[in-house]
């Protein structure tokens, strides 16, 4: 029998919508689980299924994992609890009932990569936004709105932004909709509910009218106000439903036996009540790259002999960090480290952009396709990698290699219509040589030697373009034995004997991805940056800060720390409540390592 809580025993007992609150690892996800199984097992009709909504894949799969393991739980009572993302839910809904609210009757996803080509454009028409004025930004939001819709309506293409905006209008314009749902999901568990966007919430006001809503909610972790979390949504979520309210903050089963929650609630408020805190270590280096990253390294080594010790195969040990470019830096030391030091065994999430279009430009390159266009092909594929690597931050250089890219190969065919030798010094000129390389290769019918063979000779080539591509495809990690991705590109060999539609095939397996719901856990030493630990657990966590560049005894810059130039004054709760996720991912053990001369400012006790 598990072992619950008078807290969880009251939420088990509740009836009528539902608001369970608490922090990292109080039960929520466990106890909600369990009462799902109470529902289907005494409540639900037949054909009716109980819904559980979370913003991340990664949690997804997570609870998945949970209802498996969970022994107490009939696998009749498991099969009727439905695991899904807020996106996947909005797709099915709006591929069935969209054309209601204006869209074409066939639809396809645009995937943050095509979007980001599609809207770069429209973006870099505007500076970056940090010199952007408020008036400046809105119009920037208000262009991007415009395209996305206009996207969608005349062309069927639909941005992941407007999943909500349009699920909503369809809910509260048709009550029949509405009913068709909740007779499908009387019961539905709306997981990390602080984090709700406005759009987000519409949709859950329409869905609450006929079903009945247990919203999990931890009040000091929303960290995605800048994407539309109100802080009010838990008191808009009170007024519109008039919960049962259950409040776990007391507990704590992720890392029971340590203070790492404890540590994690003080630094909300730099008020520490401990001298130290059992399971939260700290550590200084020195503020230059090859101490620092040294520092981590040895860090690291000494935390994977700790959990390698155990005996246990899947252990987990992630690397925090600040931001995106630290991600990238830290990740590159492990690949090729300098001195002594050894190359370290990794995964690393980072944005994806630039990864999956760079992989698009590889698959296409293993088609080994020898038609006219091949070398036009190639130059378009560079260039959508160019447009949409950025993101939603198009960086202008990379539109302006684009732009010229263009204006080469159209030079560089005129001179062949005209008879002419193209100019000598075209930047076409190395990518045909790379290509024809490519199209040299002996590939073998394995996708995973392939595909690196071919990564390999982008690499090697001439190319600074390419080579790019080679270095972000390393990011990729969907050719695993089992996954979509490689079981396509088989049967593609397969049936043609060389891969005639790896392109095709590449697009469609990351688009099924962004779906998945069957990712499992991270597993081994994992780098990313402090909001996509966000959802996830780990046995140990390193949090690892940048540190300041000093000339002559003077800070002349403070980049990738957790505050914000480290200053007190630029910490918000934004930052405080980052901070205590990231601590709070830990089983076991964080560590933090901060630069010695100028240490976190959000570990000095606010008292003094």
């Amino acid at each position: 029998m598990v072992d619950l809580t008078k807290g969880q025993k009251d939420v088990l007992d509740g009836r009528g919508h539902q608001l369970v609150t608490g922090g990292p690892g109080s039960g929520k996800t466990t106890v909600s689980i369990l009462k799902a199984a109470a529902i289907a097992r005494e409540t639900l009709k037949p054909g009716q299924r109980i819904l559980f909504l979370s913003f991340a894949r990664a949690t997804v799969s997570r609870v998945m994992e949970a209802i498996d393991e969970e022994k107490e739980i009939a696998k009749a009572e498991k099969s009727r609890i439905e695991v899904d993302t807020y996106h996947s839910f909005f797709w099915r809904v709006l591929k069935t009932h969209g054309y209601l609210v204006g869209l074409p009757r066939i639809l396809q996803v645009l995937a943050p990569p095509a979007e980001a080509i599609a809207l770069s454009v429209v973006r870099g028409a505007f500076d970056k936004d940090s010199k952007l004025s408020h008036e400046e930004k809105m119009a920037k939001r208000s262009a991007e709105a415009a395209e996305r819709f206009r996207l969608a309506t005349k062309e069927g293409k639909v941005c992941f932004d407007l999943f909500a905006d349009l699920v909503g209008q369809l809910l509260h314009g048709s009550d029949k909709i509405r009913k068709l749902i909740s007779e499908m999901y009387p019961y539905i568990i709306l997981d990390e509910f602080q984090d709700t966007s406005g759009p987000q919430w519409t949709v859950v006001r329409a869905l609450g009218v006929h079903s009945t809503l247990i919203a999990l909610a931890d009040p000091e972790q929303r960290i995605f106000e800048f994407v539309g979390a109100d802080p009010e949504r838990l008191d808009h979520f009170m007024k519109e439903f008039t919960p049962e309210e259950h409040d776990l903050a007391a507990d704590n089963h992720r890392s029971k036996g340590t203070e790492i929650a404890l540590f994690g609630n003080d630094l909300l408020t730099s008020k520490f009540r401990q001298e130290s805190y059992a399971g939260i270590e700290f550590d200084v280096f020195e503020h230059n790259q090859h101490q620092a990253y040294a520092k981590l390294t040895t860090t690291l080594l000494q935390a994977r002999k700790r959990l390698i010790s155990t005996g246990g195969r899947d252990w987990s040990l992630a690397v925090l960090v600040p931001t995106r470019k630290m991600t990238r830096l830290v990740s590159d030391t492990f690949r090729e480290p300098f001195g002594d030091l050894p190359s370290i065994a990794h995964s690393a999430i980072v944005d994806m952009e630039g990864p999956i279009l760079a992989a698009e430009t590889l698959a296409y390159l293993m088609q080994q396709s020898r038609a006219p266009d091949a070398l036009a092909k190639l130059v378009q594929l560079s260039c959508a990698y160019l447009h949409g690597r950025g993101g939603n931050a198009p960086g202008k250089t990379d539109m302006a290699d684009a732009s010229a890219l263009r204006k080469a190969l159209a030079r560089w065919e005129v001179a062949f219509l005209t008879g002419k030798q193209p100019p000598a010094n075209s930047i076409i000129g190395t990518m045909e040589s790379v290509l024809r390389t490519l199209l040299d290769l002996t590939l073998t019918g394995d996708p995973g030697e392939d595909w690196l063979t071919v990564r390999k000779a982008l690499g090697n080539g001439d190319c600074a373009r390419l080579r790019a591509i080679s270095q972000d495809v390393r990011n990729v990690r969907l050719l695993e034995r089992g996954t979509v991705l490689r079981q396509g590109l088989v049967e593609d060999w397969k049936e043609n004997g060389c891969y005639s539609n790896a392109l095709e095939i590449t697009r469609r397996a990351f688009v099924q991805d962004h779906f998945s719901t069957g990712q499992k856990p991270e597993i081994g030493v994992v780098v990313m940056n402090m909001h996509k630990a966000k959802g996830k657990q780990f046995d140990e966590v390193i949090i690892f800060e940048g540190w300041p560049v000093v000339v002559k005894k003077k800070t002349v810059a403070n980049p990738d720390r957790i505050v914000p130039t480290n200053l007190i004054e630029a910490a918000s709760n934004q930052h405080r409540q980052n901070f205590r996720v990231s601590v709070t991912r830990a089983k076991q053990r964080t560590t933090i390592l901060t630069p010695r001369v100028d240490p976190c400012v959000l570990l000095l006790d606010a008292d003094g």
